[in-house]
């Protein structure tokens, strides 16, 4: 272990750890552009210089580069490092645009800062500035190359680290430029990590561009609905609406990154035509009014046809406070039937890897990445769980075989970032007991029989799971016996539904009664649905997922419920004239426009009551560990807390 001196703090860090990071881990700042902790070393921009007074080397020596070694005595405020850093912000500053007050990236521009604060102020040369012509690179990002400092960060992620190919940097005489050969959209699914690691504003989030500044921004520690990895994001929210995902580092699921679906597919958060409003048969009513009715409408279902004639219906969409709640809801209504699922093979497939993974089996982030070989199992991974994809391409890199078994051939723009092998079994796989070898599968229509196979085989297991929150929908189908919707309506069992955040197909519907339905958006349910109660998305609650590791991860409301003030509805305006200002209404009030949404949980909890059940909170008994989870920690495997038993 390495010990060294950095401004007069002793410090102590693992072998291979560079001065940069050694400074850093004592809350030492040195400026810097092109490192980033994902990427390799390039030392391009020069600007994290430090003095070393004594010890093995000495003199000006960038620090990103430099491992520390025993004795090292460091300076990052001697004078000469200082005025090395400030000449190199000065020649960077030559030809970059003076245009931070319409720059979107203004408020957390890396430049920005370290210009700032190395005293930057006046550009002394009075040469012209170079300049470049900018490409259109699709639909998620705005390029703008006069910003570039030349860091090489971004061909360094794309390249390297995503393996695109039809991004990278050129150059001719002294002029280098970052971007495509072609205009046109960038290909890799990840390229919207462009906006994140470019430390100026070359790219930026064309689908946010000038809404709003950083410090505008409404934002907490949220999880990403689309798939079953669970990668951490941070919604940013302007008056009332989602304008950007940012990804949010967690070593143990995503790293720093995040896919361009959990970045940019988020219309449907701030869709004004969402179901706001309380509904009760056809026409609006007060979200009390509907829960009376709703509980009324349960109460004389159950004494008609009895309380196992009636299905309470959740879903993966549903958060595991939900999914808690909804059990007790059916026992509140007398034992009523419950369904997590409506297709049968989705829940055996989901409830079988519940079952089959543990502590032992179920793979880490870290060991696919350093696994000898992986097996994709009949698996379009780059649409059940792309950011795994970047995981096995670290492996592929060191060495690793990758194989597809049984696999269906991949679509052209599903293409992962790394090459395979195509095999009919995994009798074709070479590997003996498993060695430091990975399969990963999706579990959702899988056989049973099929997944057990696949874990007796002694490898590392992957298995995604259907939906966000499926192995949280696997854990309480297996605890309190729950069944496919399919099945329940198809034996006769069960004449009246109600829904919460529910999927159920129109044919299904047609076979029963639907007394009541929750969701934030609209399908079937909410249409046929006589007494309807908006709950509110992911970006609007507090909740609480397990992802298709069995990692528990808490998310936070990053806003409140309520129509986007973009765009309102004139009537909530004070006249035609203001609402077509698209100014702010200016009429006060004491509710938010289209903020009667309820999170989905509290919406079951107050219904419970209203049937004479206790109030009652979701992450209590056995889950209540979960309910001190740190939202912006690791999360916790639920195997670690004897939850997956």
């Amino acid at each position: 272990m390495p010990k060294l001196i950095i401004d007069d703090i002793p410090v102590e860090v693992a072998p291979g750890t560079s001065v940069l990071e050694a400074a850093r881990s004592v809350g030492i700042t040195i400026p810097h552009f092109c490192y980033h902790p994902a990427l390799a070393i390039a030392a391009a921009c020069r600007l994290c210089a430090v003095k070393l007074l004594d010890g093995p080397v000495k003199g000006i020596q960038m620090s990103c580069a430099l491992p520390a070694q025993d004795g090292m005595v460091v300076s990052t405020t001697d004078p000469e490092a200082l005025k090395m850093r400030s000449l190199v912000i000065e020649w960077l500053m030559l030809n970059h645009p003076h245009d931070c007050p319409i720059c979107d990236e203004g408020g957390e521009c890396l430049l920005q800062d370290f210009t700032i604060a190395g005293g930057h102020s006046r550009r002394r040369y009075q040469g012209k500035k170079r300049t470049f012509q900018n490409q259109y690179l699709g639909e998620g990002i705005h390029h703008e190359m006069n910003r570039c400092i030349e860091c090489y960060r971004c061909v360094r992620f794309y390249q390297d680290y995503a393996g695109g190919t039809d991004f990278g940097v050129m150059g001719s005489a002294g002029r280098v430029y970052f971007g495509r050969f072609q205009e046109g959209p960038l290909e890799s699914p990840f390229s919207g990590n462009l906006v994140d690691i470019c430390p100026t504003g070359v790219f930026t989030d064309k689908t946010g561009r000038f809404r709003a500044r950083y410090w505008d921004y409404q934002f907490a520690p949220s999880i990403c609905q689309h798939c079953s990895v669970g990668c951490n994001t941070s919604p940013q929210n302007f008056q009332r609406e989602t304008i950007k995902i940012v990804g949010r580092r967690n070593d143990q699921v995503n790293g720093w990154f995040i896919c361009d679906r959990a970045r940019f597919d988020k219309a449907y958060l701030n869709d004004p035509q969402r179901p706001r409003d309380p509904r009760l048969d056809g026409a609006t009513c007060g979200y009390d009014v509907a829960v009376d009715a709703a509980a009324k409408s349960i109460t004389e279902f159950v004494r008609r046809n009895g309380a196992g004639a009636l299905a309470f219906v959740g879903s993966p969409r549903l958060s595991l406070e939900g999914m808690i709640l909804l059990a007790q809801l059916a026992r509140a209504a007398g034992g009523a039937r419950l369904s997590y699922y409506g297709d049968p093979d989705q829940q055996q497939g989901s409830v079988a890897a519940a079952k089959l993974l543990h502590e032992e089996n179920t793979a880490y982030v870290r060991e696919i990445e350093q696994a000898q070989w992986v097996a994709l199992h009949a698996l379009d991974l780059m649409e059940e769980g792309p950011m795994l994809a970047l995981a096995v391409r670290k492996a592929f890199l060191a060495g690793a075989q990758i194989f597809l078994v049984d696999g269906d051939p991949i679509p052209a723009r599903n293409i992962p970032p790394f090459k395979y092998t195509a095999v009919e079994s995994l009798d074709q796989v070479p590997f003996e007991g498993g060695g430091k070898g990975v399969i990963i599968c999706g579990c959702g229509k899988k056989d049973p029989e099929l997944l057990a196979q696949i874990a007796s085989s002694g490898a590392k297991l992957v298995m995604l799971q259907p939906g966000a929150n499926g192995f949280a929908a696997a854990l309480l189908t297996i605890e309190h016996a729950a069944s496919p919707l399919t099945e329940l309506v198809a034996s006769g069992q069960v004449k009246g539904v109600v829904c919460f955040e529910a999927d159920v197909p129109d044919g299904l519907l047609s076979q029963v009664e639907v007394l009541a339905s929750a969701d934030w958006r609209r399908g079937p349910v909410h249409d046929k649905s006589p007494i309807f109660l908006p709950t509110t998305t992911w970006v609007e609650s507090d909740g609480t997922a397990i992802n298709c590791e069995g990692r528990a991860q808490r998310f936070e409301r990053s806003r409140v419920a309520g129509l986007p003030l973009r765009g309102l509805d004139p009537k909530y305006y004070g006249s035609a004239t203001e609402a077509v200002t698209l100014h702010p209404p200016r009429l006060h009030r004491k509710e938010v426009p289209g903020g009667a949404e309820r999170d989905a949980w509290q919406v079951m909890a107050q219904l419970i009551e209203r049937l004479g059940g206790e109030p009652v909170e979701p992450l209590s008994g056995k889950w209540r560990a979960l309910k001190s989870l740190d939202p912006e920690g690791e999360g916790v495997r639920i195997f670690e807390m004897g939850l997956g038993e």
